[in-house]
């Protein structure tokens, strides 16, 4: 099983306040364990807030006014940018094709200059399993897992998100229930 560049969609018996409603991109998955970014959380910080506090500048509209996501409780002090298209940044991890996701700080200056990708999404922290936490989570029906789709990241709204990676499994969120069990 590999779950790379899919979502977890978190299920309703799913409390752990972390991931509750959650909608989770997989950037990495192996027998080594996965991490993945929460990417319907929005935080009050903006880029431009963020920017400043690392000695960067960003003036851009709409850049500056975009909020940084809670991309999870592990590493929170430390940025996320998951983009598309992939770039050639010091520190990126290849999730698809298309999208990377890179944790130093020249893609950031790239975006300050103008020059950066097109589309982006920036956490503070990350999701991450130990190796078959992931797998029993699934198996325990934390977890709906779907193939991901890149415009549900970049191009929905963050209060819509949910439904819409609901929507790729044909599953509608007053449908779910919070109870568990296996067939």
């Amino acid at each position: 099983m590999n779950l790379t560049h899919q979502f977890l969609i978190a299920m309703p018996s799913l409390v752990d306040p972390n991931f509750a409603g959650a909608v989770v991109y997989v950037c990495e998955h192996s027998d080594r364990g996965a991490l993945g970014l929460v990417i319907n959380r929005p935080t009050n910080l903006t880029l431009a807030t963020l920017f400043t506090k690392i000695d960067l500048s960003l003036e851009i509209a709409p850049w500056k006014d975009e909020p940084v996501f809670f991309g999870g409780p592990v590493q929170t002090e430390r940025g996320f940018v998951l983009h598309q298209p992939a770039g050639n940044y010091s520190s990126s991890l290849a999730v698809s094709e298309r999208v990377s996701l890179t944790t130093s700080k020249d893609v950031l200056e790239a975006v300050a200059g103008g020059s950066g990708p097109q589309q982006m999404l920036v956490t503070l922290g990350y999701a991450g399993w130990g190796a078959g936490q992931l797998e029993q989570e699934i198996s325990a029906n934390a977890w709906l897992t779907v193939d991901a789709d890149t415009a549900i990241i970049f191009e929905t709204p963050a209060e819509q998100r949910f439904s819409a990676a609901l929507n790729l499994l044909g599953v509608e969120p007053s449908s779910l229930s919070g109870q568990t069990g296996h067939a």
